[in-house]
């Protein structure tokens, strides 16, 4: 049912790329890599990182596929040039000094230029809305859109398993989920706002650490334990009743993140919209689990951190493939540990672990390494 869509071209895939710059470069490949499917993808860049991704895409020559299969969305926030967008009523990532009083008191980035950023991955409604994509999209025939964030190496783009899991439901929205790895894991989760009420996402900043270590007694899981990863289906129906109804009735959440000023990086508190608002919105959504090993590698700091680098998520990359790789029949040989190294598997040759025997049965492969087609 999936793959029917997909090679009907009803589907398209929304990239969010946020401001994490160093990340995006990293990553691009993983942006791009379903093979030779007629998919439009379509990519939302914040004003730091929209050139910077164009050149990417362009250099690398749009990765096999058709320029035309590409378009950039700009997020909301500072202009280029270095002139500040007038603060309006939906305040846009304004920043304001940490302080009790929560001051007023504005950050520069340069000389009279207002310390502001890009509206968080929720801003992506009102973008589609204004650059008219979700216009394009129905021309196009387009049903459902599948988004995703760019800080995790081990998406599945385009997956036709959850395309076809979302159809069979007949849902609005949909989202695969991981199970929590521990109470305060930095994830959002799913609950229940209410008996019978809507499903949504309440970030980790947000729940209270009694209720993110409150056991369910019934099943000895963590009550709130199905944790939010950025993987979401929508309708295309449904992102345009958000897009034309969520901007009337705006959620913002608070965040404290470094702020670049004249004075260097400070900590300030910022105003954020989030792409999970929408889903008390939606009539129904439907939750998909999947095995975190296999699909949740996520990059939120930089290298040299304890934790979720881009060198932690390319060693999860490298550990799945490898079990493909063995699990095809194939052999690995190492001259360091293989918990530091492994096999990459060319998306052209196995999409997630599927028709590899005729290349890795009983062959030898000498880690590191990368198997083509």
């Amino acid at each position: 049912m999936g793959l029917k869509a997909i090679s009907d071209g009803k589907l398209a895939v929304l990239l969010c790329l946020g401001t994490r710059l160093e990340v995006q470069i990293q990553k691009g490949v993983s942006v791009s890599s379903a093979g030779s499917v007629q998919i439009h993808w379509y990519i939302m860049t914040s004003p730091f990182t929209d050139d910077a991704t164009r050149r990417f895409f362009e250099s690398h020559r749009f990765f096999g596929l058709e320029p035309d299969q590409f378009f950039f969305v700009h997020q909301r926030g500072v202009k280029k040039g270095g002139e500040g967008v007038g603060l309006s009523a939906h305040i846009e990532g304004y920043a304001s000094c940490r302080s009790p009083s929560f001051s007023k008191e504005l950050y520069l980035v340069f000389q009279k230029m207002v310390a502001k950023a890009p509206d968080g991955n929720g801003g992506v409604y009102s973008a589609l809305k204004s650059s008219r994509l979700l216009e394009d999209m129905a021309t196009r025939g387009i049903k459902y859109v599948d988004c995703y964030g760019v800080d995790n190496a081990l998406v599945r783009v385009a997956d036709p398993t959850f395309l076809g899991y979302f159809i069979d439901k007949g849902v609005a929205s949909a989202a695969k989920v991981v199970r929590k790895a521990y109470p305060q894991e930095k994830v959002g989760v799913f609950v229940r706002r209410g008996k019978g009420g809507p499903l949504t996402v309440v970030e980790y900043s947000e729940l209270d650490s009694s209720l993110a270590s409150a056991i369910n007694q019934q099943t000895g899981r963590l009550r709130f334990c199905w944790s939010n990863v950025c993987l979401h289906m929508f309708s295309l129906d449904f992102l345009n009743q958000v897009a034309n109804g969520l901007e009337k009735d705006s959620i913002y959440h608070l965040a404290e993140k470094k702020i670049p000023s004249i004075h260097g990086h400070t900590m300030g508190l910022k105003l954020e919209q989030f792409i999970f608002d929408a889903f008390p919105y939606a009539p129904s959504t439907a939750l998909f689990e999947v095995l975190r090993e296999e699909e949740f590698a996520p990059v939120k700091n930089a290298n040299g951190s304890n934790y979720d680098t881009p060198d932690s998520a390319r060693l999860l990359v490298l550990r799945l493939h490898s079990r493909w790789v063995v699990a095809a029949g194939g052999f690995l040989t190492h001259s360091v540990p293989l918990y530091a190294t492994g096999v990459e598997v060319s998306p052209l040759c196995s999409f997630a672990g599927e028709n590899l025997e005729a290349i890795c049965r009983g062959r030898t492969f000498h880690a590191p390494c990368e198997i083509t087609f």
